[in-house]
């Protein structure tokens, strides 16, 4: 008989080949979680002209390594890796993959749970912390796909929202950190530098987004756990537009530390855990090329935990807590953290609301002409989630 219990693993996804770089960026920026616009009607004709304009010079980035993202296939990898470790531990469960802008996508996978009759769904982000910009906008697709259909109301399911401090992650993180450190040439000298991915910063001020607290929480945990005498850093990448975003910025920090005599850097993509674009191409390339030019000796690079033993055994304590545990639900987990409208979501509110202050006719459209100069003109920030 088969298994009625599933693990539905979610994850950004990522194109497989060149053609399919112009439709990824376009579901991704059609995303009002991605970017936020003063008027609804403007994200799928922005999408459009993003898509578009930036497709080729996005392609040439995929080109650097190898025409297209490994994401599906490590995802994949992970999937198989984790049935075996729950089989090992008396738990059998069918493993799905909903991927948000790609194949597979949520829906996908939504369409074969049902089709396969699961009762007991465990629903797992592979992003160890929290923003409501990737597991965030995943629960909300999900919660509004269950409040349409009565046959998913009938499974019994829980989310893990966050996994940044569990005990076998962070012991695998220090594990990659710590085989790194064993080869530069000094250890104890070489500083660790987390680099993180960025969010917007009023994610965190305004919309109370836990993500910044989380990536800082886990980083002292790893330290903690690694427990070498080494400095560290943490820093943000792949920023993008005009508007501030969670600082310091990792290509700004990079030549400040070479400044001030640092020769050896051993970089950590503390917000990674699959190698894709961010790790193969925005550090091991652009950020290698700029700590080069600005005096780095050393620069070498944590991989991604992909399929490492003892993540992939958290991962399995993880799904096995769950269901052992009362369900978290949607309504638990997206409506828990402060409620502000990021986005025009709702039909708009004319009149002299806080909305409408904020996004003033001329300075609305100055910002939204100031993101269209840029994205046209390729220059400053533009490494949205790594793919400008």
């Amino acid at each position: 008989m088969a298994s009625q219990t599933g693990v539905l693993l979610l994850n950004l996804g990522g194109p497989d080949r060149p053609e399919d770089v112009r439709p990824f960026l376009y579901n991704l920026f059609s995303d009002p979680e991605i970017i936020r616009l003063p008027f609804r009607w403007l994200q799928k004709p922005l999408a459009w002209f993003i898509s578009t304009s930036r497709a080729r010079r996005s392609q040439a980035n995929y080109a650097q390594i190898g025409g297209g993202s490994p994401l599906r296939r490590i995802t994949e990898q992970q999937a198989h890796a984790l049935k075996d470790a729950l089989n090992r531990i008396g738990i059998e469960a069918n493993l799905y993959i909903g991927m948000r802008y790609w194949h597979p996508f949520t829906e996908e996978a939504i369409a074969q749970i049902k089709a396969d009759r699961i009762r007991d769904l465990v629903i797992l982000p592979l992003y160890p912390q929290f923003s409501i910009s990737t597991s965030g906008s995943s629960f909300r697709l999900l919660e509004s796909l269950w409040n349409q259909d009565p046959e998913l109301q009938k499974i019994r399911y829980t989310l893990i929202p966050s996994w940044y401090n569990h005990p076998g992650y962070v012991a695998a993180m220090a594990d990659l950190i710590r085989q790194e450190l064993d080869q530069c040439p000094n250890p104890d000298e070489a500083v660790i530098f987390f680099s993180a991915h960025g969010v917007p910063k009023s994610y965190v001020t305004e919309a109370g987004d836990p993500y910044q607290e989380e990536i800082e929480a886990c980083v002292r945990l790893i330290m903690a756990a690694l427990n070498r005498p080494n400095a560290h850093v943490l820093a943000y990448q792949s920023r993008v537009g005009p508007v501030e975003w969670l600082q310091p910025y990792t290509e700004d920090v990079i030549p400040e530390l070479a400044a001030q005599g640092v020769k050896t850097l051993v970089v950590v993509p503390i917000s990674f855990i699959s190698e894709h674009i961010e790790t193969l191409q925005e550090i091991d390339i652009e950020y290698r090329e700029l700590a080069e030019e600005a005096g780095i000796e050393v620069f070498r690079r944590v991989p991604a935990l992909n399929d490492h033993s003892g993540f992939i055994s958290a991962l399995a304590q993880l799904v096995k807590d769950a269901l052992a545990a009362p369900p978290r639900t949607f309504a638990e987990v997206n409506k828990s953290r402060k409620r502000v409208k990021l986005y025009p979501q709702e039909r708009w509110e004319w009149g002299m609301t806080s909305a409408a202050e904020r996004w003033n006719g001329r300075l609305a459209m100055l910002g939204f002409l100031a993101l269209i100069i840029e994205l046209i003109s390729g220059q400053g920030p533009l490494h949205m989630l790594g793919l400008l």
